[in-house]
Protein backbone atom coordinates (compact mmCIF):
# COMPACT_ATOMS: atom_id res chain seq x y z
CA UNK A 1 0.00 0.00 0.00
CA UNK A 2 0.85 3.47 -0.94
CA UNK A 3 -0.66 6.95 -0.05
CA UNK A 4 1.24 9.50 -2.26
CA UNK A 5 0.66 13.42 -1.61
CA UNK A 6 1.49 14.78 -5.05
CA UNK A 7 2.16 18.91 -5.02
CA UNK A 8 -0.37 19.96 -2.70
CA UNK A 9 -1.36 23.02 -1.35
CA UNK A 10 -3.59 24.81 0.48
CA UNK A 11 -4.33 28.32 0.44
CA UNK A 12 -7.18 30.83 2.68
CA UNK A 13 -7.16 33.82 0.85
CA UNK A 14 -3.92 35.53 0.64
CA UNK A 15 -2.14 32.88 3.28
CA UNK A 16 -0.97 29.76 2.41
CA UNK A 17 -1.03 26.98 4.92
CA UNK A 18 -0.16 24.08 3.07
CA UNK A 19 2.58 24.84 0.08
CA UNK A 20 3.73 22.37 -2.38
CA UNK A 21 4.25 19.08 0.14
CA UNK A 22 5.09 16.03 -2.02
CA UNK A 23 5.73 12.49 -0.32
CA UNK A 24 5.11 9.25 -0.69
CA UNK A 25 3.88 7.16 2.21
CA UNK A 26 4.32 3.23 3.17
CA UNK A 27 3.17 1.01 5.96
CA UNK A 28 4.95 2.44 9.18
CA UNK A 29 4.15 4.99 11.87
CA UNK A 30 5.17 8.88 10.27
CA UNK A 31 5.87 11.72 13.45
CA UNK A 32 4.33 14.58 12.01
CA UNK A 33 6.26 17.44 13.59
CA UNK A 34 6.12 21.20 13.71
CA UNK A 35 4.95 24.04 15.72
CA UNK A 36 1.50 25.32 16.05
CA UNK A 37 0.52 27.24 12.73
CA UNK A 38 2.95 25.08 10.78
CA UNK A 39 0.51 23.31 8.61
CA UNK A 40 -0.18 20.26 10.25
CA UNK A 41 -3.55 19.57 10.86
CA UNK A 42 -4.69 21.69 7.70
CA UNK A 43 -2.23 18.63 6.10
CA UNK A 44 -4.01 15.88 7.85
CA UNK A 45 -7.55 17.24 6.91
CA UNK A 46 -6.89 16.84 3.46
CA UNK A 47 -5.79 13.69 3.21
CA UNK A 48 -8.68 12.73 5.46
CA UNK A 49 -11.19 14.24 2.65
CA UNK A 50 -12.19 17.09 4.94
CA UNK A 51 -10.76 19.72 3.29
CA UNK A 52 -10.53 19.80 -0.56
CA UNK A 53 -6.65 20.68 -1.84
CA UNK A 54 -6.33 24.10 -3.34
CA UNK A 55 -4.29 22.01 -6.05
CA UNK A 56 -2.07 18.72 -6.30
CA UNK A 57 -3.27 15.19 -5.67
CA UNK A 58 -3.59 12.49 -3.15
CA UNK A 59 -3.56 8.97 -4.05
CA UNK A 60 -3.99 5.61 -2.71
CA UNK A 61 -2.25 3.23 -4.87
CA UNK A 62 -1.89 4.99 -7.96
CA UNK A 63 -5.69 6.06 -7.52
CA UNK A 64 -6.55 9.67 -6.37
CA UNK A 65 -9.17 10.03 -3.57
CA UNK A 66 -11.93 11.49 -5.81
CA UNK A 67 -11.46 8.55 -8.41
CA UNK A 68 -11.77 6.05 -5.04
CA UNK A 69 -14.87 8.24 -3.58
CA UNK A 70 -16.37 6.03 -0.80
CA UNK A 71 -14.04 3.52 -1.29
CA UNK A 72 -11.42 5.40 -0.11
CA UNK A 73 -12.75 6.22 3.46
CA UNK A 74 -12.87 2.28 3.85
CA UNK A 75 -9.32 2.39 4.16
CA UNK A 76 -9.39 5.26 6.42
CA UNK A 77 -9.51 5.87 10.55
CA UNK A 78 -9.47 9.34 12.36
CA UNK A 79 -8.94 10.79 15.29
CA UNK A 80 -8.93 14.98 14.98
CA UNK A 81 -7.35 17.05 17.44
CA UNK A 82 -10.70 18.32 18.57
CA UNK A 83 -12.74 15.45 18.98
CA UNK A 84 -16.59 15.84 18.84
CA UNK A 85 -17.67 13.31 21.95
CA UNK A 86 -21.71 13.27 22.91
CA UNK A 87 -21.58 13.56 26.49
CA UNK A 88 -24.77 11.95 27.53
CA UNK A 89 -23.46 8.41 25.02
CA UNK A 90 -22.01 5.72 26.98
CA UNK A 91 -18.56 4.80 25.41
CA UNK A 92 -20.29 1.18 23.85
CA UNK A 93 -23.35 3.29 22.81
CA UNK A 94 -20.67 6.28 21.44
CA UNK A 95 -18.85 3.47 19.52
CA UNK A 96 -21.78 1.36 17.79
CA UNK A 97 -23.05 5.47 16.68
CA UNK A 98 -19.99 5.76 15.04
CA UNK A 99 -19.71 2.16 13.38
CA UNK A 100 -23.42 3.06 11.97
CA UNK A 101 -21.61 5.95 10.55
CA UNK A 102 -19.24 4.04 8.88
CA UNK A 103 -21.84 1.80 7.64
CA UNK A 104 -20.20 -1.37 9.41
CA UNK A 105 -22.32 -4.48 9.92
CA UNK A 106 -24.55 -4.16 12.83
CA UNK A 107 -23.16 -8.00 14.44
CA UNK A 108 -19.26 -7.44 12.98
CA UNK A 109 -19.69 -4.09 14.84
CA UNK A 110 -21.05 -5.13 18.24
CA UNK A 111 -17.66 -7.17 18.21
CA UNK A 112 -15.29 -4.70 17.23
CA UNK A 113 -16.69 -2.40 20.16
CA UNK A 114 -16.15 -5.11 22.80
CA UNK A 115 -12.59 -6.29 21.65
CA UNK A 116 -11.48 -2.29 21.19
CA UNK A 117 -12.83 -0.96 24.23
CA UNK A 118 -11.01 -4.12 26.21
CA UNK A 119 -8.05 -3.18 23.81
CA UNK A 120 -8.15 0.70 25.57
CA UNK A 121 -8.87 -0.56 28.89
CA UNK A 122 -12.34 1.23 29.07
CA UNK A 123 -14.22 -2.53 29.06
CA UNK A 124 -15.42 -1.99 32.33
CA UNK A 125 -16.62 1.54 32.32
CA UNK A 126 -17.92 0.97 28.75
CA UNK A 127 -21.45 1.65 30.35
CA UNK A 128 -20.96 5.38 31.69
CA UNK A 129 -21.97 8.51 30.37
CA UNK A 130 -18.85 10.06 28.64
CA UNK A 131 -19.23 13.31 30.30
CA UNK A 132 -17.69 11.69 33.52
CA UNK A 133 -14.55 10.51 31.82
CA UNK A 134 -11.40 12.07 32.15
CA UNK A 135 -9.20 13.75 29.39
CA UNK A 136 -7.41 10.71 29.16
CA UNK A 137 -10.26 8.03 29.03
CA UNK A 138 -11.61 10.49 26.43
CA UNK A 139 -8.58 10.24 23.93
CA UNK A 140 -8.37 6.47 24.18
CA UNK A 141 -12.71 6.04 22.92
CA UNK A 142 -11.26 8.63 20.44
CA UNK A 143 -8.68 6.64 18.87
CA UNK A 144 -10.79 3.31 19.89
CA UNK A 145 -13.57 4.66 17.10
CA UNK A 146 -10.83 5.38 14.73
CA UNK A 147 -9.87 1.80 14.55
CA UNK A 148 -13.05 0.68 14.68
CA UNK A 149 -13.04 -0.52 10.53
CA UNK A 150 -9.94 -1.21 11.40
CA UNK A 151 -8.21 1.02 8.56
CA UNK A 152 -4.92 0.32 6.49
CA UNK A 153 -4.45 4.46 7.00
CA UNK A 154 -4.97 5.89 11.04
CA UNK A 155 -4.38 9.77 11.40
CA UNK A 156 -3.85 10.92 14.92
CA UNK A 157 -3.57 14.57 15.45
CA UNK A 158 -2.13 15.78 18.40
CA UNK A 159 -3.35 12.28 20.40
CA UNK A 160 -1.67 12.94 23.86
CA UNK A 161 -2.13 16.88 24.09
CA UNK A 162 -3.58 17.64 27.66
CA UNK A 163 -2.73 14.27 28.78
CA UNK A 164 -0.26 13.22 32.14
CA UNK A 165 2.78 11.62 31.72
CA UNK A 166 0.97 8.10 32.83
CA UNK A 167 -2.09 8.59 30.05
CA UNK A 168 0.84 9.65 27.30
CA UNK A 169 2.66 6.03 27.51
CA UNK A 170 -0.94 4.06 27.67
CA UNK A 171 -1.35 6.18 24.43
CA UNK A 172 2.09 5.45 22.75
CA UNK A 173 1.56 1.96 23.43
CA UNK A 174 -1.67 1.84 22.44
CA UNK A 175 -0.48 3.67 18.97
CA UNK A 176 2.03 0.83 18.59
CA UNK A 177 -0.54 -2.17 19.25
CA UNK A 178 -2.24 -0.30 16.28
CA UNK A 179 0.07 0.56 13.86
CA UNK A 180 1.16 -3.13 12.29
CA UNK A 181 0.79 -3.17 8.49
CA UNK A 182 -1.09 0.36 8.51
CA UNK A 183 0.46 4.40 7.62
CA UNK A 184 -0.07 5.82 10.92
CA UNK A 185 0.49 9.24 10.79
CA UNK A 186 1.08 10.94 14.17
CA UNK A 187 0.85 14.49 14.34
CA UNK A 188 1.80 16.68 17.63
CA UNK A 189 4.55 19.13 18.89
CA UNK A 190 5.31 16.89 21.76
CA UNK A 191 8.63 15.25 20.57
CA UNK A 192 9.12 12.92 23.05
CA UNK A 193 6.19 11.21 21.66
CA UNK A 194 7.04 10.58 18.48
CA UNK A 195 11.01 9.67 19.65
CA UNK A 196 9.32 6.29 20.89
CA UNK A 197 7.04 5.28 18.22
CA UNK A 198 7.76 6.56 15.13
CA UNK A 199 9.59 4.85 12.39
CA UNK A 200 10.13 8.23 10.17
CA UNK A 201 9.79 11.85 11.38
CA UNK A 202 8.00 14.11 8.73
CA UNK A 203 8.71 18.14 9.91
CA UNK A 204 6.36 20.63 8.46
CA UNK A 205 7.53 24.95 8.66
CA UNK A 206 5.39 27.28 7.17
CA UNK A 207 3.38 25.02 5.08
CA UNK A 208 6.72 22.96 3.82
CA UNK A 209 7.85 19.93 4.59
CA UNK A 210 11.44 20.94 6.33
CA UNK A 211 12.44 17.44 6.72
CA UNK A 212 12.25 13.88 6.39
CA UNK A 213 13.67 11.00 7.35
CA UNK A 214 14.31 7.46 9.08
CA UNK A 215 14.07 8.18 12.79
CA UNK A 216 17.51 6.66 13.75
CA UNK A 217 19.25 9.13 11.18
CA UNK A 218 17.21 12.45 11.00
CA UNK A 219 19.05 14.08 13.88
CA UNK A 220 22.66 13.51 11.84
CA UNK A 221 22.32 17.12 10.49
CA UNK A 222 22.50 18.44 14.21
CA UNK A 223 26.18 16.70 14.99
CA UNK A 224 28.63 19.11 15.93
CA UNK A 225 25.64 22.11 16.34
CA UNK A 226 24.51 20.66 20.35
CA UNK A 227 26.69 21.99 23.02
CA UNK A 228 27.36 21.22 27.30
CA UNK A 229 28.48 24.18 28.72
CA UNK A 230 29.00 24.80 32.69
CA UNK A 231 28.63 28.86 33.78
CA UNK A 232 28.04 30.84 36.59
CA UNK A 233 24.42 31.49 37.64
CA UNK A 234 24.38 34.94 36.36
CA UNK A 235 25.58 33.94 33.11
CA UNK A 236 23.14 31.36 32.82
CA UNK A 237 20.14 34.14 32.25
CA UNK A 238 22.09 35.25 29.77
CA UNK A 239 22.59 32.40 27.66
CA UNK A 240 19.50 31.61 28.11
CA UNK A 241 17.91 35.47 26.71
CA UNK A 242 20.13 34.79 23.98
CA UNK A 243 20.56 31.37 22.75
CA UNK A 244 18.81 28.51 22.16
CA UNK A 245 19.05 26.83 25.49
CA UNK A 246 17.41 23.24 25.91
CA UNK A 247 18.25 22.40 29.30
CA UNK A 248 20.06 23.45 32.39
CA UNK A 249 20.84 22.01 35.58
CA UNK A 250 21.89 23.57 38.64
CA UNK A 251 25.28 21.48 39.95
CA UNK A 252 26.06 23.64 43.00
CA UNK A 253 27.04 27.09 42.12
CA UNK A 254 26.79 26.21 39.11
CA UNK A 255 24.53 25.63 35.60
CA UNK A 256 24.88 22.81 33.00
CA UNK A 257 23.79 24.29 29.78
CA UNK A 258 22.77 22.08 26.88
CA UNK A 259 22.93 24.91 24.01
CA UNK A 260 21.31 24.22 20.20
CA UNK A 261 23.92 26.81 17.98
CA UNK A 262 25.70 26.53 14.97
CA UNK A 263 29.11 27.60 16.81
CA UNK A 264 30.49 27.00 19.94
CA UNK A 265 28.46 29.51 22.70
CA UNK A 266 31.78 29.42 25.13
CA UNK A 267 35.24 28.35 25.12
CA UNK A 268 34.74 25.77 26.42
CA UNK A 269 31.74 24.13 25.28
CA UNK A 270 32.20 20.67 24.10
CA UNK A 271 29.80 18.72 21.98
CA UNK A 272 26.91 16.16 22.76
CA UNK A 273 25.13 13.42 21.03
CA UNK A 274 21.93 15.64 18.94
CA UNK A 275 18.63 14.17 20.13
CA UNK A 276 15.15 14.68 18.39
CA UNK A 277 14.34 17.52 20.69
CA UNK A 278 17.39 19.20 19.68
CA UNK A 279 16.54 19.08 15.97
CA UNK A 280 13.07 20.48 16.93
CA UNK A 281 14.43 23.66 19.18
CA UNK A 282 16.37 24.69 16.53
CA UNK A 283 13.76 25.04 13.80
CA UNK A 284 11.46 25.85 15.73
CA UNK A 285 12.64 28.26 18.70
CA UNK A 286 11.11 31.70 16.91
CA UNK A 287 8.15 29.97 16.18
CA UNK A 288 7.47 28.62 19.62
CA UNK A 289 7.82 32.17 21.03
CA UNK A 290 5.25 33.52 18.46
CA UNK A 291 2.35 30.58 19.21
CA UNK A 292 -0.56 31.99 19.28
CA UNK A 293 -0.32 34.57 16.70
CA UNK A 294 -2.34 32.01 13.70
CA UNK A 295 -4.92 29.64 14.17
CA UNK A 296 -3.75 26.57 14.79
CA UNK A 297 -7.52 25.77 13.46
CA UNK A 298 -6.96 26.73 10.06
CA UNK A 299 -3.10 26.45 9.49
CA UNK A 300 -2.25 24.14 12.47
Amino acid sequence: MKLQLQHLRKQYGAKTAVDDVSVNLEPGVYGLLGANGAGKTTLMRMICGVLKPTSGSICLDGKTIQTLGEQYYTHLGYMPQDFGFYPDFTAREFMLYMAAVKGMDKKAAKARTEELLELVNLHDVAGKKIRSYSGGMKQRLGIAQAELNDPDILILDEPTAGLDPKERVRFRNIISDFAKDKIVILSTHIVSDVSYIADTILMMKQGKILLQGPMETVTESMRGKVWEVMVTERDAAKYSRNLRVVNLHHEGNQVRLRIVEDEAPAPDAHNVEPSLEDLFLYHFSEDMQNEGSESDEIFG
